[in-house]
């Protein structure tokens, strides 16, 4: 069983940073980020694996970094040039094993943390 705890998020005006953390207490192969805006389905947003790969959606290429430290099984997210439609709740993800970028692919989950962006 692995236990992921987020922590970053808050409120920021458009343009501003962020970076988000997230802590694992068991063993993970990939780690990923996550979004849900109200109203609206959960969507991925980016993902890394322990070596290293990475993979971003669309609308945060160029804008936002992934990157993990394997030693303290920590993956973080650095938001750059946020936008107001980057308000969401971002959840943390893991998995044992690489299947896509599907909610539905990552097993483990964290418990969200609200990030707002005000224009």
């Amino acid at each position: 069983q692995v236990q992921l705890v987020e922590s970053g998020g808050g409120l920021v005006q458009a343009g501003d940073s962020l970076r988000l953390s997230c802590a694992a207490s068991g063993r993970t192969f990939i780690m990923g980020w996550f979004r849900q805006a109200p109203g609206k389905e959960r969507e991925f947003v980016a993902a890394i694996r322990s070596g290293g790969n990475t993979y971003y959606a669309d609308s945060v290429k160029g804008r936002f970094t992934i990157s993990r430290d394997n030693a303290k099984n920590t993956v973080y997210l650095q938001m750059n040039s946020l936008k107001p439609e980057d308000t969401a709740v971002y959840y943390c993800a893991s998995d044992l094993k690489w299947d896509g970028t599907s909610w539905h692919a990552f097993g483990y989950w964290g418990q969200g943390t609200q990030v707002t962006v005000s224009s």
